[in-house]
């Protein structure tokens, strides 16, 4: 049934119909397309920036995530404050699930958030206020890398979000300037 809808919304978006199948066939031939280390499910508590929240769990203990596959402009970066807002819209003060594999360097946790069955990490992509975060897209599964770069892509062709500029910096290049 989630391949069926899968193919369905990728034919909705416009994606070529051989495309659409070689996302069914990956599919299909990777049930277990990401093995996840664990799930957390919580109320978002706070959101840092783009692409950092706090999650209160039942026991109403904090976990700090880092939206895994994607990096979202810097606070002090032009559209950093519109990537904290959107993230704030989809999901502050709301429920969601976090499947997480590891822990970054900070501490965080890294990994897929979802809020209502959506994909929050992709939607941030979708609505260009991150980028997907291909340095580490090998922590993603093939499926994931596809649709976060089709998102991007379609973000980038429709001149959304971060996409208005003519030349975005990238939150990478922007840290390493060290502004």
């Amino acid at each position: 049934m989630k391949n069926f809808l899968l193919f369905s919304a990728l034919r909705m978006l416009g994606v070529p119909r051989w495309m659409t199948r070689l996302v069914l066939l990956v599919a299909l031939a990777t049930p277990f397309s990401h093995l996840w280390a664990g799930t957390l499910t919580g109320r978002v508590f706070s959101v840092a920036d783009g692409d950092t929240i706090t999650v209160l769990d039942a026991s109403r203990k904090q976990h700090k995530v880092r939206l895994q596959g994607i990096d979202a402009p810097e606070s002090r970066q032009a559209f950093g404050n519109v990537a904290k807002r959107g993230l704030s819209d989809l999901v502050a003060g709301q429920q969601v699930e976090v499947r997480f594999e590891k822990e970054d360097r900070y501490g965080r946790l890294l990994g897929v958030v979802y809020a209502g069955g959506q994909d929050v990490n992709l939607a941030m992509v979708s609505r260009g206020l991150a980028w997907h975060y291909t340095f580490y897209q090998r922590d993603q599964s093939i499926l994931d890398r596809q649709r976060y770069a089709l998102a991007q892509q379609q973000a980038r062709q429709a001149g959304i979000g971060l996409w208005r500029d003519a030349q975005p910096t990238p939150p990478w290049d922007f840290r390493r300037q060290g502004d």
